[in-house]
């Protein structure tokens, strides 16, 4: 049985969806003019933190230019410059800033997946690729799941690719949830485990924050949430 750490490393070989190879491998070779000097990752990205994570952060898929660049989720861009300062203040990461693996930093508790482990065109994953990459997340959930008390959501994408996710250790009532800023849901388990707390927060995109949807203090609100909830640094 893989433990998370050669999970991770099967997930960087997958090559399940010919669109999204071909787009990442582009990227990477082409490249942006201001990281043309760069080595690209260009391969599909793996979750980021410990192996005993009491609270997940759920994106969409990595960026072109940020985590298929630099191989680490949230990394690289402007969106995890945002996510990164929130976290940081709230203590759940060791610094505010993400550049590139190996700047140090470190989170606390918390482990940051997606639903699709590949950068898709225009920040577009069609659904098959998104049930594609499903098995992915439901394993890593899995593995999380002796410690894991909490999700946190980043936008509606990853709320609805979620929840069939959930659904295998935990019990998703009908009519499912509705995502939203600040939702708050509890989900009973199927065993004798822990019950989960799910979040909703708005995505982190530039979108978003550029134009003040998603604000800081919104974001590190959330995040002290579903940090308290998970029992994180308790």
């Amino acid at each position: 049985m893989l433990d998370l750490s050669a999970l991770d490393e099967r997930v960087t070989s997958c090559r399940a969806c010919p669109r999204l190879v071909a787009w990442r491998e582009e990227v990477a070779r082409v490249k942006r003019a201001a990281f043309r000097d760069q080595v690209y990752w260009g391969r599909p990205v793996p979750g980021f933190g410990p192996a005993d994570a009491r609270l997940a952060i759920v994106g969409l898929a990595p960026a072109a230019h940020g985590a298929n660049r630099t191989g680490r989720m949230f990394t690289g861009d402007r969106s995890g410059d945002f996510l990164y300062e929130a976290m940081h203040a709230v203590g759940l990461a060791t610094q505010p800033t993400a550049t590139h693996p190996g700047d140090g930093l470190e989170l606390i508790g918390t482990r940051i997946t997606a639903p699709v482990k590949c950068a898709p065109p225009e920040n577009k994953p069609t659904p098959e690729e998104r049930d594609n990459c499903r098995p992915w997340l439901v394993r890593e959930l899995e593995l999380l799941r002796p410690t894991l008390r909490a999700v946190l959501v980043l936008g509606g994408f990853g709320w609805q690719a979620l929840l069939p996710v959930l659904a295998s250790c935990w019990a998703v009532p009908r009519p499912r949830p509705v995502f939203g800023h600040g939702a708050h849901v509890v989900l009973e388990a199927h065993d004798d485990g822990e019950p989960l707390h799910l979040f909703g927060c708005f995505h982190v995109s530039q979108q978003n924050t550029f134009t003040g949807r998603l604000t800081q203090s919104m974001a590190r609100d959330v995040l002290r949430a579903a940090k308290e909830a998970a029992g994180v640094g308790s």
